[in-house]
């Protein structure tokens, strides 16, 4: 055991005759002693499970919350960020690979407690804490705490995750989290296991109970020429959300740039991302958003109903915002948001 890792009891495990069973994400690690699971965060040690990412954070800075992305949660507001080492998944394509694929026992750059954190917020005017970079489900137990203390001070929670969690852990995060990005990699389940190792339907699962208890949602997929730029998969997609009720939910279409294990795919063109934002409006979905363009009007909000530009944004800021108590002053018509 490493005399200079903090251990911290973890959350949702189980004895069984083969080891420990790890219940907080679908993967369901069964741990022998000594052993961590597949984000390389949870060990086993005398029979019991413990977290090594709890309060040894390798990144800490203020964001604006356009760039996680949030575009429909309290805009231009500012959002402390932090992450501890860890993943889920094993994404080809991660561009935070060197903190994301790495253990939390490796290396921390600041000890902070969830407290300490809390009032950093409070100190710097950030309306929300983000739980993000790397895959804040790793860090559940130091994200719950944090989350249970920032609650009690006024100050929001953001998840930005893979989701790729259970849902028992899940419920008891949404008491406490106000909104939310997830990464939809794929919706077909060989491109997700080929990517990232994981699988659709637990993160289709998970979009939904979000949704259903109120956590403002909002989705990003990211599009990966010969992965993810399927035109027919796309469609089955955002029919799959209008079919679900997430029509109002933004959708952000990312342009993908060579990185990591995919340093030989070439970047997602601008034709591919445009038919894709055409086939998602076509399907009923009302916010569509193009990102890593940083093209004219390819982040800005019209209204659905009367198509008037309501929010202009330029760099993760918020150039022009028309939005009137959650209405667009033309038609009047509902923007659905934390405005």
């Amino acid at each position: 055991m490493d005399q200079n890792t903090k251990y911290h009891p973890a959350l949702y495990w189980e004895n069984t005759e083969n080891g420990i069973s790890c219940r907080l994400c679908p993967h369901g690690c069964v741990l022998k002693e000594g052993k961590t699971g597949i984000c390389r965060a949870r060990i086993n040690i005398d029979n019991s499970l413990y977290t090594m990412a709890y309060g040894n954070l390798c990144s800490l800075s203020i964001d604006p919350i356009e760039k996680k992305p949030l575009f429909h949660f309290l805009p231009s507001s500012k959002t402390l960020s932090l992450a501890i080492e860890g993943c889920t998944f094993r994404c080809l394509n991660c561009q935070n690979s060197y903190i994301s694929q790495t253990s939390p026992s490796d290396f921390s750059e600041l000890n902070l407690s969830p407290s300490e954190v809390v009032e950093m917020a409070v100190k710097n005017d950030c309306l929300s804490i983000s739980y993000t970079y790397s895959e804040p489900v790793v860090f559940y137990e130091y994200m719950l705490d944090t989350a249970k203390l920032a609650r009690q001070r006024g100050i929001k929670n953001v998840l930005v995750s893979n989701g790729y969690i259970n849902p028992e852990p899940l419920l008891q995060l949404c008491s406490y989290i106000d909104a939310a990005n997830i990464d939809l990699k794929s919706f077909d389940d060989e491109a997700y296991k080929k990517l990232t190792g994981g699988s659709l339907e637990p993160v289709k699962r998970a979009l939904k109970i979000l949704h259903e208890n109120n956590v403002w949602l909002e989705i990003t997929n990211l599009i990966i020429p010969g992965f993810t730029d399927n035109l027919s998969n796309i469609k089955e997609m955002s029919e799959w959300l209008t079919g679900n009720g997430f029509s109002d939910i933004p959708l952000h279409f990312s342009k993908f740039y060579p990185t990591y294990k995919l340093k030989n795919t070439e970047p997602t063109s601008y034709d591919i991302l445009l038919k894709a934002k055409k086939t998602a409006t076509g399907t009923g979905i009302k916010y569509v958003y193009l990102g890593n363009t940083r093209n004219e009007n390819d982040e800005d909000t019209f209204c659905s109903e009367c198509g008037k530009l309501l929010v202009v944004r330029k760099c993760f800021s918020v150039k022009i915002n028309r939005i009137e108590k959650n209405k667009c002053p033309n038609c009047q018509e509902l923007i659905k948001g934390v405005w």
